[in-house]
């Protein structure tokens, strides 16, 4: 029985024997299926590899592509859902900047912001020893100019000052301050008063234009 069970396998084995020299074609069926399988097994393998490997890559970066499309869509069928507010939004943020706007003077108007600021000292009886414009300073879209000032005088009439400077249809900002007793209720009072002025449009144009030649050279 043993024997008997084994004669298929040996004759199984007995296929693989003797095939060297031999051409494929002439192998018996069991080794020539097998090189088949093999064959096809490489083929199937390579394919994947070379061919269908970047195919899949093609069709996932197509998937996330859509999905980025989708997504920007949805995001602007929102905003689209939401335009009548957003447009009242910028209309008030308009007025508000126009409002700003109308607060900062042009270059012609800064002499008459100065001496609107020395009046209101004088006018409430103070003393100037010094009222000295420093060197503007510029931003993209205004112009700074700081202005150190040293006056004295009673309390009551620098806090009027200070009122009177804050109060001012102009945006005047005040620091620096400093407060020392001099004689008989006198007080000496120095600050850094800092006015602002919006750049007319050939400044504004000069300033973005330095700001790019001066990129260009760091780039270098």
């Amino acid at each position: 029985m043993r024997g008997g069970a084994l004669s298929p396998l040996r004759a199984l084995c007995a296929q693989f024997s003797g095939l060297g020299g031999r051409h494929p074609a002439h192998w018996p069926s069991l080794p020539r299926s097998l090189c088949a399988a093999g064959v096809w097994l490489l083929i199937v393998v390579a394919g994947g590899w070379f061919v269908w490997q970047p195919q899949y890559e093609d069709l996932e970066a197509g998937w996330k592509k859509e999905s980025d499309l989708r997504a920007g869509f949805e995001q602007k069928v929102s905003q689209a859902q939401h335009l009548d507010s957003l447009r009242a939004q910028k209309a008030v943020v308009e007025a508000e900047v126009a409002l700003l706007e109308k607060q900062l003077p042009g270059q012609a108007e800064m002499e008459a912001l100065l001496s609107e600021i020395s009046h209101a000292g004088v006018s409430r009886g103070l003393q100037f020893e010094l009222f000295k414009p420093a060197q503007l300073k510029f931003s993209e879209h205004y112009a700074e100019l700081p202005i150190e000032i040293r006056l004295s005088g009673s309390f009551h009439a620098l806090a009027g000052f200070v009122s009177d400077v804050a109060n001012t249809a102009r945006i005047v900002t005040i620091d620096g301050l400093s407060i020392a007793q001099q004689r008989d209720g006198v007080l000496s009072f120095a600050c850094t008063a800092h006015a602002f002025r919006y750049l007319d449009p050939t400044e504004a144009a000069s300033r973005k234009q330095q700001a790019t030649d001066s990129h260009k050279q760091v780039r270098k």
